[in-house]
């Protein structure tokens, strides 16, 4: 779906950074055309601001998602969701990053939850990146404590599992 929507933008790389920045934030489009979170507006000049580009390409951008069917359905059902990730050292939390070989594989998150849980290990949120919204999906598991090295070599050993990284 990812691929889908930037071909749609793939005579503007400017545009394409646009919706990247909506995909990656949950940021939705109102039918004003105004980005939004929930019902706060983001005004264009701070999204332009933000990827280095001028306001008026964040309006054609907006206008072009109201103006096809598909896109307009995708970006005005789009929402954020509050992730722990960045309040872990606050919280004393430990992020587990798991990047598979192969995002589209199925039992990953059961996989992986499974063995923490086997450990007797909270999970305080779960993350999964949609394999059809970003190039290199991840999953995100944040923990209520370390993990020990048996839990990280367990993981580690899945078959699906090319790289885990800790926080």
């Amino acid at each position: 779906m990812f691929d889908e929507i930037m071909r749609k933008f793939e005579d503007s790389p400017s545009q394409q950074a646009v919706i990247r920045l909506l995909l990656e934030r949950g940021f939705s489009v109102n039918d004003g055309g105004r980005v939004v979170s929930g019902g706060i507006e983001i005004p264009n000049t701070g999204i332009a601001r933000e990827i280095d580009v001028d306001r008026r390409v964040v309006d054609a951008t907006t206008d072009a998602i109201l103006a096809d069917e598909e896109l307009r359905r995708i970006f005005q059902n789009i929402s954020a969701i509050p992730s722990l990730m960045d309040l872990a050292p606050v919280l004393d939390l430990t992020v587990l990053t798991v990047l598979p070989d192969d995002a589209d594989r199925h039992g990953i998150v059961s996989a992986v939850t499974g063995v923490l849980a086997d450990h007797g290990i909270s999970i305080r949120q779960t993350i999964s990146e949609d394999p059809e919204f970003t190039d290199e999906p991840r999953l995100y598991l944040v923990t209520d404590r370390p993990l020990d090295g048996e839990v990280i070599n367990e993981i580690r050993g899945f078959e699906f599992v090319r790289k885990i990284q800790l926080e």
